[in-house]
């Protein structure tokens, strides 16, 4: 009965035009569409601008060159990050109250081991085999998660000194000192940035959250100050902000490629600057040989779909389940983002050049990999805030059927007429 009840409900809320929840599709469809085109669009460029980098590292090799030595090698690890991104998007972020324990442990100690067992390129060390595992990229991924975490835990205790700014100084500061120390400005000041910002997203005190800044600002000026090689770049910076003549080479020769892109570019696979003049094409400079092979249309075409992975990631986050759901959704969506734009502002001039890769873009199987991570926290965030609602719009459903049919038994009462009544109106 009561089945036959709901049915007749259904019916008649139908007629009546009342709203019956429908079958939803439980995640973020616009931020999938959006992944899904920027691996495609990113594979094309990867190859476009990696073949003669892949040509030069397999000259030596006795069974021959290889022009797609570096793309399926990036292939392969975009198999990983699709691995990630599938079980992340369905294991529940609440399990990091757990994990970000974890990844932070083997963060610190890989960051740790790469200055003793690393690969030293040009006095740099950074990555284990061959450049394709970068500890600092993900140190940008575990600081996100392992804030996002402690800061919920922590959210009414931040006011208070011993709670709050101190212990999150001593945690960014020994994961940016040992990035620092390979060195590596750029991911060192990106979790600095990180660090305040999830500070800022908990609710910490707004004077608290200032002198955090300012001691990043004051330390920030003192490693350029005193490093002559990031002091440089400033000063090239503020010479190319007022006359882009004398701007760095390596913007100068970014300039040159979207100049000869114009609005359609020269087509995917055409351009030459990537062989000439353009450094490191495959990975820090891949943004200016998306101008070049597909003009000022792809360029703004590849800002357009980071701008709406900022836009979903923020709206996941504002309807989030609960406040760890909002932090890791902003944070993790702010770091991509950040370092996005942070790329392709440095090739254009608008800013110091920092060497931040470009997330799908460039070569590098540790960006990738945490890029996609990332990504399938902040699906299972919004997976879980879609079904919340539903399970929501049903229960409020089904109390109006429990309402109706408590109402079918016990009908509300009519005036009824009287014998005596009816005996007179007839």
């Amino acid at each position: 009965m009561g089945q036959r009840v709901s049915v007749a409900t259904r019916r008649n809320a139908k007629r009546s035009g009342n709203n019956w929840p429908s079958p939803r599709l439980n995640i973020d469809v616009p931020l999938i569409l959006v992944i899904l085109t920027l691996v495609g669009f990113g594979l094309l460029m990867m190859h476009s601008a990696s073949w003669n980098a892949s040509l030069l590292l397999t000259k030596d090799n006795v069974e021959g060159s290889s022009t797609t030595y570096l793309f399926y090698r990036q292939l392969r690890w975009l198999g990983v990050g699709f691995v990630a991104l599938i079980a992340l998007t369905w294991i529940n972020y609440h399990r990091w109250h757990y994990l970000s324990i974890i990844v932070m442990g083997v963060t610190l100690v890989s960051l740790l081991g790469v200055l003793i067992y690393g690969e030293t390129v040009d006095d740099v060390t950074r990555a284990y085999f061959e450049g394709s595992i970068q500890p600092s990229e993900l140190a940008k991924f575990a600081i996100v998660v392992y804030l996002a975490v402690w800061l919920n835990a922590k959210r009414d205790q931040l006011s208070d000194l011993g709670y709050g700014l101190f212990p999150l100084a001593i945690i960014v500061g020994i994961t940016g000192g040992l990035i620092l120390r390979q060195p590596d400005l750029s991911a060192a000041a990106m979790v600095l940035i990180l660090g305040g910002t999830m500070y800022y997203l908990a609710g910490s005190d707004a004077i608290q959250t200032g002198i955090l800044f300012l001691v990043t600002g004051l330390a920030g000026f003192f490693v350029l100050r005193f490093n002559p090689t990031d002091n440089n770049r400033v000063a090239v910076f503020k010479d190319g902000w007022n006359d882009i003549l004398a701007s760095s080479d390596h913007v100068k020769h970014s300039l040159v490629a979207f100049v000869r892109g114009e609005w359609i570019g020269v087509g995917i696979g055409h351009g030459t600057s990537k062989l000439t003049t353009l450094p490191f094409p495959h990975t820090d400079s891949v943004f200016a040989v998306i101008g070049e092979e597909t003009g000022v249309i792809g360029a703004a075409f590849v800002v357009i779909l980071f701008a709406i992975i900022f836009w979903r990631g923020l709206v996941i986050a504002n309807n989030a389940p609960d406040g760890l759901g909002s932090l890791l959704a902003a944070g993790l969506t702010l770091w991509i983002t950040l370092e996005a734009f942070m790329n392709m502002a440095s090739l254009l001039g608008l800013m110091p050049f920092a060497g931040n890769t470009l997330p799908f873009f460039s070569i590098g199987g540790s960006n990738l990999v945490s890029t996609m991570a990332a990504l399938g926290i902040v699906l299972n965030i919004s997976r879980l805030s879609e079904r919340n609602q539903v399970e929501e719009s049903r229960r409020n459903f089904g109390a109006i059927v429990d309402l109706r049919r408590w109402n079918r038994w016990r009908r509300i009462s009519r005036p009824r007429r009287t014998r005596s009544a009816r005996r007179r109106s007839r």
